[in-house]
């Protein structure tokens, strides 16, 4: 099994596992090594009293984002610390889409930056986040060829 194939599987078991980011409308657009793409469409369900995307659910999208991210090697790894950064409003509509990158891994740890943009380009939040690897596997046996 070769780097792209590995990404995937793991992407597939923990996409079947995630609740939280298919319940909250979350799409899986496409993972590789140390990089995932998700997105959002803004639903009212996701609009604050100031009528504009609630921050959390950017911050719910880059997590997830990060998450796909840092999970592709087939160890199991969580966030040890995110930060974000809004630059402009998500609106009602607008389709948000968060890009993760690898920034550098070593040993158990990993830095990883995601940024949020809109249907036009424009970026609306900078998130990095900084990884930590647990015991287990996403998928027993697996590994990269």
């Amino acid at each position: 099994m070769n780097a792209d194939e590995l990404a995937q599987a793991c992407a597939k078991a923990m996409w079947a596992d995630d609740e939280a980011s298919r319940g909250l409308g979350i799409e899986l657009i496409s993972v590789g090594p140390g990089r995932s793409e998700v997105a959002l469409t803004v639903a009212k369900r996701h609009v604050n009293g100031h009528n504009i995307c609630h921050g959390g659910f950017i911050f719910t999208l880059s997590d997830s984002a990060f998450a796909f991210a840092c999970n592709t090697y087939n160890q199991r790894t969580v966030a040890q610390h995110c930060a974000i950064t809004f630059l402009v409003a998500g609106k009602l509509g607008d389709r948000l889409t968060a890009r993760a990158a690898e920034r550098h891994r070593a040993g158990r740890s990993g830095i990883y930056d995601i940024t949020v943009t809109r249907q036009d380009g424009t970026v609306v939040a900078e998130f990095r986040g900084h990884s930590r690897t647990i015991e287990g596997e996403l998928v027993p046996g697996l590994a990269a060829g």
